[in-house]
């Protein structure tokens, strides 16, 4: 029967296209045609779950108890577990009851925040670039976007004093991320203090994304939203175990701070999931109670790769400062050519996938996103098929045999 008279409804119909999907359209083409694709597309962590967390699940799964449906709110030890890592981290005190709440990933929780917060026609601010979801959500929730476009002369900060007094005026929620997502940005301390003050003035929301937490090198820590004094009464902050413990697949994170906004993602989140399975936030709080020489491990692996990849491509003509956090590099693309068109072209001449910086939204045009997912051998490979494929930086356009 032809279904051309059901059409999807309009939040769906305004969303952009999403770039991962013809990402994956292309690179299974690739592979069709005998390509050896080297993927460093997708933040998608290369290493195995750490073997302590793998035998947790395994005993969980073996328990009948974890069987069941699990608490909407997830379960007490877990959230605990949660709480005493925030401490621990940060100094930050928690209460497992009302300011943590389980989520089926980070991903999830932002959207379904938009979905609880957002009315149609609500004025959302966000960075762009950024993490997808974050416009996207509200987007779906029938938000109306105010694009923060970050600049690299400001060290791709957000620009509070650039924004409009009648905008900031009629904002109710402002997302954000640091480190960053994809620009590998980080924020000092002052500027958390800084973004308080300012929702707090305007009575906005604040979401803040600490999805690269621990992925942070050469002694920088990153900052938590709600160390600041006062963040607790206008934020909450998500956190994913996906990056830190090479638990993607997993589908485990959480959301930390206001109990106020917490309980109504809660109440949203009853309506429509039952929450992670038992057995996996056994194997979550097995997770974030692991020695500081397992993060130390997962830090300077992807630190090796920062500075290999840096180093190689410096050689063809990227000046690329050292990133302080995050799995990500964020590289210019020549003169003349937008973020698709170079990717497109990467992938063509090299079989090496990259991310369009216009994927992150429309402050991402100009850029590409390099994603630490190989270990070495595997990222000179990538170089060496840009030198044999004449590709390198110059300010002018980009040279290719």
């Amino acid at each position: 029967m032809n279904l051309s008279w059901i059409t999807p409804a309009e939040r769906v119909q305004k969303l952009p296209p999403y770039v991962f999907a013809r990402l994956d359209e292309l690179k299974a083409k690739a592979r069709e045609q005998g390509l050896d694709l080297i993927d460093l597309g997708m933040g998608n962590p290369d290493g195995p779950t750490p073997q302590p967390v793998v035998e947790a699940a395994i005993a969980a799964l073996q328990n009948p108890a974890n069987h069941g449906y699990p608490p909407f709110e997830g379960t007490a030890s877990f959230r605990k577990a949660i709480t005493q890592w925030y401490n621990r981290r940060y100094g930050v005190v928690l209460d497992p009851d009302s300011e943590a709440l389980p989520l089926l990933g980070s991903k999830e929780g932002l959207a379904h925040l938009a979905i609880a917060y957002i009315n149609p026609g609500d004025t959302v601010l966000v960075p762009s670039p950024s993490y997808p979801v974050h416009f996207r959500g509200p987007i779906i929730a029938g938000g109306v976007i105010h694009n923060l476009i970050l600049k690299a002369e400001n060290n791709w900060l957000i620009d509070l004093a650039a924004i409009p007094d009648e905008v900031a005026r009629k904002a109710k929620i402002l997302y954000f991320n640091y480190p960053s997502n994809p620009t590998a940005a980080t924020a000092p301390r002052e500027f958390f203090e800084e973004i308080v003050a300012f929702a707090r003035k305007y009575e906005i929301l604040l979401v803040h994304d600490l999805c690269y937490a621990e992925l942070a090198f050469d002694g920088y820590q990153p900052t938590s939203l709600l160390e600041i004094p006062g963040a607790k009464d206008i934020g909450v902050e998500f956190h994913t175990l996906s990056k830190t413990y090479n638990m993607a697949g997993w589908r485990v994170g959480f959301v930390v701070g206001n109990s106020h906004v917490i309980q109504g993602l809660r109440t949203l989140k009853t309506n429509l999931d039952y929450g992670i399975f038992s057995a996996l936030q056994t194997a979550a709080e097995t997770a974030l109670q692991l020695s500081d020489t397992y993060l130390h491990e997962v830090q300077q692996r992807y630190r090796t790769r920062r500075d290999f990849l840096i180093d190689g491509l410096g050689q063809l003509g990227w000046k690329i400062p050292k990133t302080e956090a995050t799995m990500y590099l964020w590289i210019k693309c020549p003169e003349g050519m937008n973020s698709t068109d170079f990717a497109l072209h990467v992938l063509q001449q090299t079989g090496v996938v990259l991310t369009p910086g216009n994927a992150f939204g429309v402050g991402g045009e100009g850029y590409v996103r390099i994603s630490l997912i190989a270990e070495c051998d595997r990222l000179g490979k990538a170089l060496q098929r840009f030198k044999e494929a004449g590709i390198h930086y110059q300010m002018e356009a980009i040279v290719s045999a």
